[in-house]
């Protein structure tokens, strides 16, 4: 793939692979958790929503539906190439090349923002921190997904995978920034074995992903996830 721009962050699952991770995309929470979650505390009516990290901008059309504006934002000049392809004839939907801690948008124009699974996981991510003060309007609310390793059979896979994640420490890091934390439980839901297993080895090293797949059977998980949320 072609390079990212600098100051981006790796996010190798993505990056190489973004026909696999589409078909994650398509498995993740089928059962809208994270999205009921969130609409409970911010909805998008009316608002400009902020995607950071949006990939291949599987969220933009959504986002789009209720949103006055949307604007994406990712690093990778090749999937945000296939955001914009994605959100062809969506007036309202902007894509920008750009990374966190340099959002190309102005001060306080943003009443949403969301972020997910977008290297976003504590400590590291000051820069872009900083960038949501000065980007978010008095009143929004930015939303950061990430994994929760202290429950859930994912959350086993997810310790196994990064012994040192210290899940305390990170929600040390959010409450010191005025975050707070939505626990949920969604699931992964494949339509075949054979998508399970693809996805299951772009997320993790060959041995442990070998493990995964002889170890769990069917074509759902159980999967915890951190809402965290902050209202500026």
């Amino acid at each position: 793939m072609t390079a990212a721009i600098p100051g981006a962050v790796p996010s190798p699952n993505i990056w190489n692979t973004p026909q696999v991770y589409e078909l994650e995309n398509e498995a993740v929470d089928p059962d809208g958790v994270i999205e009921a979650a969130m609409a409970g505390i911010r909805t998008r009516s009316g608002a400009h929503v902020l995607d950071i990290g949006c990939g291949t901008g599987y969220h933009l059309p959504l986002f789009a539906e209720d949103a006055l504006r949307v604007t994406g934002v990712e690093p990778h000049p090749v999937l945000a190439s296939a955001a914009r392809a994605r959100t062809h004839g969506l007036a309202n939907v902007t894509v920008h090349t750009g990374v966190a801690q340099r959002l190309p948008v102005p001060d306080a124009s943003v009443e949403v923002a969301h972020a997910r699974w977008a290297y976003f996981f504590g400590p590291g991510c000051e820069p872009g921190l900083a960038e949501l003060d000065r980007v978010m309007r008095r009143g929004g609310v930015a939303f950061v997904i990430d994994n929760d390793a202290t429950r859930s059979t994912f959350g086993g896979w997810f310790r196994s995978f990064l012994p040192a994640y210290d899940p305390a420490a990170v929600e040390r890091f959010w409450a010191a920034r005025g975050f707070r934390r939505e626990a949920l439980t969604m699931r992964w839901l494949f339509p075949r074995r054979a998508d399970f297993e693809a996805v299951v080895r772009i997320e993790f090293t060959p041995a442990l992903a070998d493990r995964i797949i002889a170890g769990h059977e069917g074509l759902e998980v159980d999967y915890a996830v951190n809402l965290w949320w902050r209202r500026y």
